[in-house]
């Protein structure tokens, strides 16, 4: 199991990569695998070399790979003029847009005021309903007063973060079921 914990943060200390790893984390604990990181405080200048996918050097399609190579992908973003970070979207913009479809994701942003909560319904999941992909119901939005040094702290958005865990933990369970069922209907015809 690849997760990727993919923050749009493009500064540091980032309260959004430490919800986002936070959230990463308790995944891996929960379903396994192996978690990649990728801060866009680090990537976006490689990836700000390219205005087209066919223009990456090695570098930059290292990052598009590991994005589209994964199988969960918990994206965080802090929000920014109302929507998620243009680091983020240019980095989307380079994604092949059948890599995703049925990925599980997990959705989480940062933000200035409650109002911009929001962010997450009305920009981010639509991204991801674009790339055909299993966005979890529950989303994960975190203030600046929920954390203590860029560390989350607040309990009712930990509690949130649990709940989309176990979301993606119950997808991944169902898409096991049935990839199972599926090879055994296989087998029976082959036979």
């Amino acid at each position: 199991m690849n997760i990727l914990a993919l923050s749009g943060n493009v500064k540091r200390p980032s309260r959004t990569a430490s919800l986002v790893n936070v959230a990463a984390d308790r995944l891996r604990q929960r379903v396994g695998g192996h978690v990649q990181s990728i801060e866009l405080v680090d990537a976006a200048p490689v990836l700000f070399r390219a205005l087209r996918a066919d223009q990456l050097g090695a570098e930059g399609k290292a990052i598009i790979a590991a994005v589209e190579g994964a199988d969960i992908i918990i994206v965080g973003s802090p929000v920014y003029r109302a929507s998620y970070s243009g680091a983020l979207k240019h980095l989307f913009d380079l994604v092949d847009y059948r890599a995703l479809a049925g990925k599980r994701v997990v959705l989480a942003a940062t933000g200035g005021t409650p109002l911009h909560g929001l962010m997450l319904e009305h920009q981010l999941r639509p991204l991801f309903g674009f790339f055909n992909a299993l966005t979890v119901p529950t989303a994960i939005y975190a203030l600046e007063a929920d954390f203590t040094d860029h560390v989350l702290t607040n309990p009712a958005v930990l509690e949130r973060v649990d709940r989309a865990v176990e979301e993606v933990a119950a997808i991944t369970q169902a898409l096991d079921i049935g990839a199972i069922a599926a090879s055994g209907k296989h087998s029976g015809l082959a036979a």
